[in-house]
């Protein structure tokens, strides 16, 4: 069931396209080449970043995973209530095929990393890739505990998915994607702060993703230290999260169909 929903969701978001997947392609390299000339040509940012086009384009994929799961989730539920209404299945397999589908759309972000990465000479196959791993973990487990809080409680309060629309779009320039960490580093110092903003879930899950994929920051990026054990700690309270968040939405979720 859930992998006919994630296919249902995918052929659904480009039925009747005549581009199709392209669009999936298309989407996140006009945001790059904005990012790239606005922010990296016109305002300079782009000064002490090397590689800046992939050091955005990482950031970008990093956090497009983080925001399209939870966008995704928050809606699931409220866009699935003819099928919620006439019959019983596990609630979560809405939320859970938001995840599926946010999942091949960042298969083909990578993919393309990947392919930018060789042909700039600078393929990421360094000891430093490991970091892959964990940031990528922390990015899915927190997004998926939230998306899933969030499912059940849109359909209390349908507010909350334009709520979530407008703190995403705040998350993302929170996020060192389009400047450095370093830089954040330099206005609020070594204080309570920048512990706070670096112990965020997606500044580590994007600075993890920079740290395995863009070469052009190696002896020059700067980054917080014991990166790999914020990330495990962060990794496991998210494991937490998912827990705590699953089990509030099986007692809510009862009610789902009356509510829709």
């Amino acid at each position: 069931m859930l992998a006919l929903l994630v296919r249902r969701d995918l052929k659904s978001r480009y039925k009747d396209s005549a581009l199709g997947f392209v669009w999936t392609l298309i989407r996140p390299l006009t945001q790059l080449f904005i990012y790239y000339v606005v922010i990296g040509k016109f305002l300079s940012a782009e000064r002490g970043i090397p590689e800046f086009a992939i050091y955005v384009f990482t950031g970008l994929t990093a956090y497009g995973l983080f925001s399209e799961v939870i966008g995704g989730g928050t809606a699931s539920i409220v866009g699935n209530s003819g099928l919620i209404k006439k019959i019983y299945l596990p609630r979560e397999v809405f939320p859970l095929a938001s995840v599926g589908s946010a999942l091949f759309n960042f298969l083909i972000q990578f993919v393309i990393i990947l392919v930018a990465t060789a042909a700039l000479g600078s393929f990421p196959a360094t000891p430093d890739f490991i970091y892959f791993i964990p940031s990528f973990l922390v990015l899915l487990v927190y997004s998926t505990a939230f998306g899933l809080l969030l499912s059940a409680v849109n359909v209390y309060l349908r507010d909350v998915q334009y709520l979530v629309e407008v703190i995403l779009l705040l998350a993302l320039w929170a996020s060192p994607v389009v400047y450095s960490w370093s830089m954040v580093k330099g206005i609020l110092g070594g204080g309570l702060a920048l512990q706070i903003y670096t112990n965020n879930p997606i500044t580590l899950g994007v600075l993890g993703f920079q740290r395995s994929l863009w070469l052009g920051g190696q002896g020059v990026a700067e980054y917080p230290s014991d990166l790999m054990m914020r990330l495990g700690v962060a990794f496991f309270i998210g494991v937490v999260l998912l827990l705590i968040f699953h089990r509030i939405f099986t007692r809510i979720q009862g009610n789902f169909a009356q509510a829709l």
